[in-house]
């Protein structure tokens, strides 16, 4: 009987495990020494980059003209390359890569079950053997896999989303810490030349001094300032290494790559007026198109809770033999929906939908508060920067001016001149502060309008 039961059954689930399809398992171990030497060889003139800036430009009409990195690094083509190599986009196109993934496969029936009972008579029959075999087929009538399909659909397109969001958000990071190292070039630069215009003071007093037309105490203190200068210099530059490193962490480029940065503060204002501006946020903003996709996933969600409250039919055909005569029937189950009819998973998501909403709308809100404080901002720094620029450094300057002019005659007071300087440098560090805030709102308010095109919004098109 087993010899029997060997022959009929055993080739069947020989069959049913073949048709499975099963993968096999690959290791592939990690290899540090070989990701570090790609990643300290990477290079602003990479041709992955430049083909993904050839593509990018062929979409958006304010990508570079032309990538060229060999005159240097400019922002713009900066921005390029942190899309490419930056190391959280990379991550996060991976995480994409995973739900992706998984919606490709979303919403396959349940496999058939096969189910086998062999049991022994006790008693002294001529055969004693029974043996029930059938095979279970799961068919989901209430539509279930349709909506799984189109849950995990929602929710690769979720994950795109944040991508992109992503993507612009590093995009800003980047802007802002080019803004902070180019202003802080600035101030250096401000700072060298106060230095420089000091030496022939500083010689010019000590003279005076050694003639007896200047009190010593006097001329010393314009050393002291340059030598306070100096440190000050000093703490600038360390500032710069670190925004550079900062940088070259943001571009995914390794703290030794070979790469010259070219510093500015200016970036272009977005148009529009202030009412044009809200609007765009709500059909532009990436965030918010974050929010929205949760939000079509919580649906897509809660539909699927409510279906499984019909169950699943399962039908099958059996086999049976009992005392050496054969059966041919099928199998069928039905569950009764009269207790649980899936209560808990329904309002778990009904409740996730509604947070998904107050998310949006709540989002909505905060970045048009954002963007009411950076527009403020803006306006503010607008008009600091015009009043230094156009009244106060040339003033500044003059008085610095006349001033020496004085003291080399004889007839002014050296601490006079020293208060000029100290106050020319003041107001011209006060004025690349009002440029770098200026600037900075610019940005924000950039990133909350989002980009006319993402580079994402085809898939073929993305780094």
């Amino acid at each position: 009987m087993l010899r029997r039961f060997r022959t009929h059954c055993l080739p069947v689930l020989a069959l049913v495990a073949g048709l499975g399809g099963c993968q096999t398992y690959e290791p592939r171990p990690l290899d540090l020494p070989a990701h570090r030497a790609t990643w300290e060889n990477r290079a602003p003139g990479d041709e992955e980059v430049r083909r993904f800036a050839d593509r990018l430009g062929r979409l958006d009409d304010d990508a570079p003209d032309r990538y060229d990195p060999s005159d240097g690094l400019a922002l713009a083509e900066a921005e390029l390359l942190a899309l490419v190599y930056n190391p959280d986009l990379r991550l996060a196109r991976q995480r994409a890569g995973v739900v992706t993934a998984v919606a490709e496969v979303a919403g396959l029936p349940d496999d058939p079950v096969i189910s086998a009972n062999v049991l022994r008579i006790t008693e002294s029959v001529p055969d004693r053997w029974v043996v029930t075999a059938g095979l279970a087929i799961t068919i989901p009538i209430s539509g279930r896999l349709d909506v799984e399909k189109e849950r995990a659909g929602a929710e690769a397109a979720a994950a795109l989303e944040v991508v992109a969001a992503d993507e612009w958000s590093t995009v800003a990071k980047l802007r802002l810490a080019w803004l902070a190292w180019s202003a802080d070039r600035l101030e250096a630069e401000a700072t060298v030349e106060i230095i420089t215009r000091l030496d022939s003071v500083v010689a010019s007093t000590s003279r005076l001094a050694e003639a007896g037309e200047l009190a010593r105490t006097e001329a010393t203190l314009f050393a002291l300032e340059q030598d306070t200068l100096r440190a000050t210099l000093a703490d600038l530059e360390g500032r710069i290494a670190a925004h550079e490193q900062t940088i070259r962490s943001l571009l995914g480029l390794a703290p030794a790559a070979d790469v010259e940065l070219q510093p500015t503060l200016k970036i272009a204002e977005p148009p529009g007026t202030a009412r044009e501006q809200v609007d765009r946020i709500g059909e532009r903003n990436l965030q918010l198109d974050m929010l929205r996709t949760r939000y079509d996933v919580a649906e897509h969600a809660l539909d699927l809770e409510i279906r499984k409250q019909i169950p699943d039919l399962t039908l099958g055909p059996a086999y049976e033999l009992d005392e050496g005569q054969s059966r041919i029937g099928f199998l069928a189950g039905l569950p009764i929906p009269i207790l649980n009819a899936n209560k808990q998973g329904i309002a778990e998501a009904r409740a996730e939908r509604e947070l998904a909403r107050a998310a949006f709308e709540t989002g909505y809100e905060r970045l048009v508060a954002r963007h009411a404080i950076a527009r403020s901002r803006l306006g503010a720094a607008r008009d600091r920067r015009k009043l230094l620029s156009s009244t106060v450094v040339p003033l500044a300057d003059r008085q610095v001016d006349d001033a020496r002019t004085l003291v080399e005659l004889g007839e002014g007071s050296a601490l006079v001149l020293l208060e000029s300087l100290s106050r020319a440098h003041e107001v011209k560090l006060r004025l690349v502060d009002a440029r770098r805030t200026e600037a900075d709102a610019i940005v924000e308010i950039a990133e909350l309008l989002g980009p006319d095109k993402s580079p994402i919004d085809s898939e073929e098109e993305s780094p």
